[in-house]
């Protein structure tokens, strides 16, 4: 898409299919990303959000039985984590990295930081890398601002800052952009191609839409329709060899007849050949060796006009 000041994309066309290669010959990439943040709304999370039934649940059962599936199919994820639940959940950070799985930031408390004060969102920035790096003993590489329960933007919320605040802590990436199918620059300077990569999420394969009791709509969960979703992404992306990306809750797919669902798909993914199953970090590595921010992104003169009235 062409250039404008502050927006998340700015090529006009995607990747064609035969330019998107992945290591050693695969040919589709699997990232899985699992959210352990319990924040009920803006704030974030809370004393009361911890100790709540579904983050009982979610921390305790949910997440053995999510590991569980995972440990059987041979699969590594991502974990998101709010800074605040480190220091708590230290023990369990630290082993999920000692089996092959990457701990990425999700904020300090998983806030809404849209109407933060820069100085204030960056000491957020930095408090959270901090806490982080010292309960795991590994910087955060990626950082994560995922949509929380009951909030009204399904793509998370980040402020004007954000991305170039991130780049001036040392992040490498991003973990749910919303401009592409497979990771994309997001850019926040043109002249100077400012900019940080974002891996590719969708809010059609996250779990919490579909299985957190809606309090809207027809019923009180609609697994089903998750399962058909998920299904149909990875034959449509395996079939164009691009990259297929889901986002698990303990909380949400834990329950026993939910985790039979995920068993069911994830034993359906890994019957195929040459996938390639990585961790936020091994993708951005690899990606940035594959489309080198120096020539990508493609940027265009901008063709976009405001109007008076225009909240564009």
């Amino acid at each position: 898409m062409p250039w404008k000041d502050g927006y998340t994309i700015s090529d006009e066309i995607s990747l064609h299919d035969e330019e998107v290669v992945w290591p050693d010959g695969d040919r589709c990439c699997v990232a899985i990303t699992v959210d352990l943040s319990v924040a009920s709304g803006p704030a974030g999370i809370t004393e009361r959000d911890m100790r709540s039934p579904r983050a009982q649940f979610g921390l305790r059962d949910g997440l053995e039985h999510l590991r569980s599936a995972l440990d059987r199919h041979g699969l590594k994820a991502t974990f998101a984590v709010p800074a605040v639940m480190a220091r708590v959940h230290g023990p369990l950070l630290r082993e999920l990295i000692g089996q092959g799985h990457e701990i990425a930031a999700q904020g300090l408390k998983h806030e809404d930081v849209t109407a933060l004060a820069r100085e204030d969102e960056a000491d957020r920035i930095a408090r959270a890398t901090a806490i982080l790096a010292d309960v795991t003993g590994v910087k955060p590489k990626g950082w994560f601002s995922l949509p929380r329960q009951g909030d009204p933007f399904a793509g998370g919320t980040i402020s004007p800052n954000t991305m170039d605040l991130l780049m001036e802590a040392g992040f490498d990436w991003f973990g749910n952009g919303l401009a592409d199918d497979v990771p994309h620059y997001w850019v926040t300077d043109a002249a100077s191609r400012r900019a940080i990569l974002a891996l590719p999420y969708y809010y059609h394969y996250d779990d919490q839409f579909f299985l957190l009791f809606p309090s809207r709509g027809t019923g009180l969960e609609h697994a089903d329709s998750l399962a058909r979703n998920w299904r149909a992404e990875f034959a449509a992306q395996y079939k164009r060899g691009r990259y297929f990306h889901m986002t698990l809750h303990p909380h949400a797919i834990g329950f026993a007849h939910r985790i039979r669902m995920l068993e069911d798909f994830l034993g359906h993914m890994v019957s195929h050949v040459g996938l390639w199953n990585a961790t936020g970090s091994q993708i951005a590595t690899h990606w940035r060796q594959l489309c080198p921010v120096a020539d990508y992104p493609q940027l265009e003169a901008s063709i976009w006009k405001d109007y008076p009235g225009s909240l564009s």
